[in-house]
């Protein structure tokens, strides 16, 4: 029996293991490219900084400013901090993130998705992120081991 594979896959997730060098920490642009690599936002190599220059407005405004920012807020962020963005090219990550459930959008206004109660902790923002991304795959794995054990 042939299986159309790509219609199984739900969602992918690259997460990658990275050394964290002096260089690394110097600045907060190598800081958050280091991070969306590590998180598979960007690939190695990547020159095109706009999808990192997003996921930065995305950790400012959720884990320093603790608020939700708004497209016009994270435009002016970026302008301010990188370079001038265009509108349809925020919009088009900001699309990507939440593709890949990093961001959600509500009500006009941006947030990484988080665990109820623990919107703007890092930690618990992380530990969330990779409970909802790593759990499900975990589990069908699992059953798929077990099913694979009744079929000799």
């Amino acid at each position: 029996m042939e299986l159309n594979e790509s219609k199984l896959i739900k969602n992918e997730i690259t997460l990658r293991r990275m050394a964290i060098t002096k260089e690394v920490t110097e600045t907060r642009r190598s800081l958050v490219r280091w991070l969306a690599l590590a998180m598979g936002i960007i690939n190695p190599g990547e020159s095109r900084l706009s999808a990192v220059e997003v996921f930065d407005a995305l950790i400012y405004f959720h884990f320093t400013s603790k608020k939700n920012p708004t497209v016009n807020e994270i435009a002016e962020y970026i302008n301010v901090n990188w370079e001038p963005i265009n509108e349809k090219t925020l919009r088009y990550h900001l699309l990507q993130l939440s593709k890949a459930n990093i961001v959600e959008h509500s009500k006009g206004k941006y947030s990484l998705i988080y665990p109820l109660g623990e919107e703007y902790d890092e930690i618990k923002w992380l530990d969330y992120y990779f409970k909802v991304q790593i759990e499900p795959i975990k589990e069908s794995i699992s059953n798929i081991l077990l099913e694979l054990k009744t079929k000799i």
